[in-house]
């Protein structure tokens, strides 16, 4: 089944989004936590408040050693909500990514640039994979080939990874994303709000109910 997150640490968006989309977590880094001047003590039972003790969320180990992620990720683990650890895929990185899932802890690796750089840690167990689209972008690349090379690999050879392309800067990116056939995507409350709106539905809608009142007033359609 398809997951959809929002890449946010603010509750107020949450609870806005919440409302009308089937939100399966919430996916953070070291940054997003920093800007809402928000620890995981404060943020966790928030979002557990809003989504409810089935939402998952995604949290970033800040140290560098693979022993001292490792450890940043048992206690991570400790804590009673449905946590993925996300682990940077560096060399270090991937070395825990493979202590880790010998002790069966869900993994999503991150800061992924390149198609071969997500199949070794699809190849090292990571649970999730996240490619960085408009950072890739950025760097003269196309993040959309990288998603599509990486997701081909991993059908190819049928790894149990899912994709959880991240930072987006406009629709564009999230749909070529989409159609690369991803089993997962998260998106800023930004791009959230792009998505659902557009220019032409609230004329066409003001203009249909415009048109019924001036015929049946206040009258309901199931009262005409």
């Amino acid at each position: 089944m398809f997951e959809l997150y929002l890449d946010t640490a603010d509750i107020h968006q949450i609870i806005r989004y919440n409302a009308c989309l089937p939100i399966r977590g919430i996916t953070t880094n070291p940054s997003i936590l920093a800007r809402a001047n928000t620890g995981l003590s404060e943020f966790l039972p928030k979002v557990t408040e809003v989504l409810g003790e089935q939402a998952r969320i995604h949290v970033q180990v800040v140290t560098e050693s693979t022993d001292a992620m490792c450890n940043e990720a048992f206690n991570l683990r400790k804590l009673p909500f449905d946590i993925v650890v996300k682990i940077p895929a560096t060399e270090t990185g991937l070395a825990a990514i493979k202590i880790l899932k010998s002790q069966h802890i869900p993994v999503l690796a991150t800061a992924i640039y390149s198609a071969q750089q997500g199949f070794l840690a699809a190849l090292c167990g990571a649970d999730y994979l996240a490619p960085y689209v408009n950072r890739i972008d950025t760097t003269g690349a196309s993040g959309i080939s990288v998603v599509a090379d990486l997701q081909a690999l991993i059908d190819r050879h049928q790894l149990p990874g899912k994709l959880l392309p991240a930072s987006f800067k406009n629709t564009q990116q999230v749909f070529g994303a989409l159609k690369a056939g991803v089993s997962a995507i998260t998106i800023p409350a930004e791009i959230a709000n792009e998505l659902l709106t557009h220019p032409a539905v609230q004329p066409d809608v003001d203009s249909f109910n415009q048109n019924w009142r001036a015929v049946f007033g206040q009258t309901l359609p199931f009262e005409s």
